[in-house]
């Protein structure tokens, strides 16, 4: 599809992007790149961030990759210090690295919680904390007189309550917090806005294929004809809207962008069903290429 924006709105700017090698965050990689910007990925696996890379460098796009998990604050910092070495100074964070499987309370194991939380809420907070001395006004590499951008990327499911998700709902609404807080001290301390974006389901994403396998979705698409995908190229728009001089005066907002499904009823499947949907995707993750994780994580 063909962006609504002009194609040098970012230009000159440099993105470091967690997550940014598959699903949204490759796609808000990308359409970064397109409009000017020189992107750095961060992630877990080399592979992935090798053939991202390879994608967006055949589109011209200037762009490295890091490996690195959010959990950890020595890669934190080592991936926002060799962004900085590369390319001479961050603009943009986006926080897109995320966890998820879908399971009930009862057989969610507090460890399992944890890790969702570690790596969406804790995540997401260090790598802003990593990041604020290249971002903020003044900071290495930046223009005294401006700062920064920050998109956290969030969720609908907390907004009311969804099945078998109490560890994202909870990791989720700990995102939205932070973004609120930060852009208040940081938005009036450092003129860095802080945004986030709670994606809808969107096709074609690990997410997509670990919470709503075809097994699920096929059946409640005929049964719920209103339901329906969103596209990766949805969410990376609005990333470019939050993160341009068009919404220079959006500070501390969450925007959803999932076609107004989080007003309706969650839709809702067994536990048995979840279950049977569970050992599916442990049975691929198993027999998983090279490459490919093998934790449903």
């Amino acid at each position: 599809m063909e962006s609504p924006f002009k194609g040098d709105i970012l230009k000159g700017k440099v993105a470091l992007i967690t997550g940014g090698a598959s699903g949204i965050g490759f796609e808000i990689s990308t359409q970064f790149g397109k409009h000017g910007a020189s992107v750095a990925l961060m992630g877990r696996r080399k592979q992935v961030l090798d053939s991202a890379v390879s994608v967006l460098k055949s589109l011209g796009i200037p762009a490295v990759a890091f490996e690195g998990d959010v959990r950890k604050q020595e890669d934190a910092t080592r991936v926002v210090q060799s962004t900085f070495q590369h390319f001479g100074k961050i603009d943009i964070l986006v926080n897109a690295a995320a966890g998820n499987f879908l399971v009930s309370a009862e057989d969610l194991s507090p460890n399992g919680f944890r890790t969702v939380l570690d790596i969406d809420s804790v995540g997401t907070f260090t790598m802003c904390h990593e990041a604020l001395k290249y971002l903020k006004k003044g900071g290495q590499g930046r223009n005294s007189s401006t700062g920064g951008a920050i998109i956290n990327i969030s969720a609908t499911l907390h907004y009311t309550a969804n099945w078998y998700q109490v560890h994202v709902s909870a990791a989720k609404a700990a995102v939205d917090a932070t973004t609120r807080n930060l852009a208040l001290e940081w938005g009036t301390d450092h003129d860095i806005r802080v945004n986030g974006i709670a994606p809808g389901p969107i096709s074609g994403t690990p997410g997509m294929s670990k919470l709503a396998p075809d097994e699920v979705t096929s059946k409640d698409r005929e049964e719920r004809p209103l339901y329906k995908l969103g596209e990766k190229w949805d969410i990376a728009m609005a990333a470019l809207y939050l993160v341009s001089d068009a919404g220079k005066f959006v500070n501390g907002d969450t925007l959803i962008v999932d076609g107004g499904l989080w007003l309706s009823q969650p839709r809702h499947i067994s536990k048995e069903a979840v279950k049977q949907v569970s050992r599916s995707i442990e049975k691929k993750s198993r027999v998983a290429p090279v490459g490919v994780p093998k934790s449903k994580l």
